[in-house]
């Protein structure tokens, strides 16, 4: 999981980042990414793609990654994602993440997973990214872990959709409260399960 930034820094680069985004599957809400920065020689134990964790396992390296790393999350509302469509929308999270952790320490490298990014920064997309780079992982755990607690809290609001379950994803409980109780302000209108039922 270390193998990109060991490649790396043999070859100068010091402040490698890892970016990663959450969310493009959803029906309902924001879509958010992390950009985290690594310690070298950074303990990465456990640390993976966050979809292959227990939620248990992923709060606590959230926890751990809050308080031992360099890190930014950066939304971008479903309201965006209507205007500019899930792609682009998850490419400006990204660069934001990663433009807000540049304030705080010059990047030297940016670890993308599987997009390619406009950025005046050297980088590399990797395909399946957060399988295989700790500092991808690392920012899949904290925008993932981020995001559903984000959703836990729009579930106790929009109570008919079972968003602490499926966290936004279309679901059969998710898809039947659409059918009953129409759309939220935060559903996507572009999506077309969620266009089904604006036409209602």
């Amino acid at each position: 999981m270390l193998e990109f930034e060991q490649k790396l820094r043999l070859l100068g680069y010091q402040n490698i980042v890892g970016v990663d985004e959450v969310g493009r599957g959803c029906l309902f809400g924001p879509v958010v990414a992390a950009c985290v920065i690594l310690p070298e020689n950074y303990n990465i134990e456990g640390i993976n793609d966050s979809k292959k964790l227990s939620k248990k396992i992923r709060e606590e390296l959230y926890k751990k990654l809050v308080n031992e790393t360099i890190y930014s999350i950066s939304i971008v509302s479903n309201e965006v994602i209507d205007e500019i469509n899930i792609l682009n929308a998850s490419k400006k999270a990204m660069i934001n993440a990663i433009n807000e952790v540049n304030k705080q320490i010059k990047i030297d490298y940016v670890l993308i997973d599987a997009v390619k990014l406009d950025i005046n920064i050297p980088s590399e997309s990797i395909i399946k990214g957060d399988q295989k780079s700790a500092s991808i992982a690392a920012a899949s755990i904290i925008a993932k872990v981020y995001r559903d607690r984000l959703i836990e809290e729009y579930d106790k609001i929009y109570l008919y959709y079972d968003l602490a379950s499926n966290k936004g994803y279309p679901t059969k409980k998710h898809l039947e409260g659409l059918e009953k109780y129409g759309i939220t302000p935060l559903h996507r209108l572009s999506y077309e399960p969620v266009r089904r039922f604006r036409k209602k």
